[in-house]
């Protein structure tokens, strides 16, 4: 009754290798190495966010480490006026966008300001909850399509949340109405303990699409060029009419699924090790040096500049004078319910004075 395929795209080897004829944006020099300072951007500023919380400055935060490709592509892929609905891994792309880094640091130390963000002022702010931010993604798409708008929304989550009902909901409807939609699944092969292979017995996540009536993909999540490649194509399917896309980008998680999280009590160091040699920064750093477009002196530059910024931002951040307590209800309802209203109150009550406790004998 029905026959499907599904693509696979890949342009480099884990090594730097070109693997075929490469597109256009392979070619470009400058914007290549705008990609590959955007991820060591994001690494960078990853791995300062986990310094902080470590030495409890920030809150619980969900690394990105090894997948910096898929955020990062996908973004340089978007027009300005498109829409990001982000999950909560993708920093990367959040930054391409012109979210600060300031603004991604007080996100994640819990003050509100942190998603009001002085770029993207349409842009969604992180949800943490799982899949939940697929159906807000179908109705922008539809807010789109309703005004005649060349834009589309682009929602990025992990290969958990296909098992979730919100996103195959999403993905139906985004079918059903052609709405001007891409979906970005970041398969990093872990939804926190459970691997890929007990969630879904689909042989990919982008045959998800199939039932929904939309074309699905899957593609290298560590090749930047390729990423960027498959963004490209959906988005102008989408905003030319052609209806919404499905993506899955194939990557590894190399960090724990937050700071919370031991991924070494399900999994063992020696699969993690296989996974360091395929990750994004080392593929394309080799590519351009094969090209003569990168050096080590070119390397230390931007590991220098990059380590300035990011410790600039955190600074920022450390010296922010915090929020009122209030402001934890201040952001959530347009009229705070009842019950919330007394515990404000609470909140803003006076703590009485309590003398020093008395002396006892030791």
């Amino acid at each position: 009754m029905a026959h499907f395929d599904i693509g696979y795209r890949r342009c480099l080897a884990p090594d730097g290798r070109p693997l075929e004829a490469l597109p256009d944006l392979a070619h470009d020099a400058e914007t290549l190495i705008g990609l590959y300072r955007a991820m060591v951007r994001t690494r960078t500023f990853d791995a300062k966010a986990v310094a902080l919380q470590r030495t409890g400055r920030l809150g619980t935060f969900a690394s990105s480490l090894g997948q910096e490709a898929v955020p990062v592509g996908i973004a340089s892929a978007m027009c300005a006026e498109d829409v990001l609905l982000p999950s909560y891994r993708e920093h990367g792309a959040q930054l391409w966008r012109g979210v600060t880094p300031l603004e991604l640091f007080l996100y994640w130390g819990g003050d509100e300001r942190g998603s009001d963000f002085s770029g993207p002022r349409q842009d969604f702010p992180c949800c943490v909850p799982v899949g939940s931010h697929a159906p807000h993604a179908a109705g922008v798409a539809l807010a789109f399509k309703l005004r005649r708008e060349r834009r589309v929304a682009v929602a990025i989550f992990g290969d958990g949340a296909t098992s979730k009902g919100d996103v195959a909901e999403a993905l139906n409807i985004a079918g059903v109405w052609q709405l001007p939609a891409v979906f970005v699944v970041t398969n990093n092969q872990w939804a926190i303990s459970v691997p890929r292979r007990r969630q879904s017995a689909a042989e990919t996540l982008a045959q998800k699409a199939v039932a929904a009536g939309i074309p699905g993909e899957q593609v290298d999540g560590n090749d930047v060029i390729a990423v960027r490649q498959a963004a490209a194509a959906a988005l102008e399917r989408a905003r030319t009419g052609g209806g919404a896309s499905l993506i899955e980008a194939v990557t590894y998680r190399l960090a724990d699924h937050t700071t919370a999280d031991d991924a070494s009590r399900y999994r063992d160091d020696a699969e993690v090790s296989r996974h360091w040699p395929e990750e994004p920064l080392i593929r394309l750093r080799a590519y351009l040096a094969k090209i003569g477009r990168w050096t080590k002196d070119d390397e230390e530059r931007l590991l220098a500049a990059t380590a300035a910024e990011i410790d600039a931002a955190a600074s920022a951040y450390l010296a922010t004078e915090p929020q009122p307590p209030e402001s934890m209800f201040d952001y959530t309802f347009a009229r705070l319910p009842t019950d919330l209203s007394g515990q404000r109150a609470q909140a803003l009550a006076p703590v009485p004075a309590t003398g020093p406790e008395p002396m006892t004998a030791r």
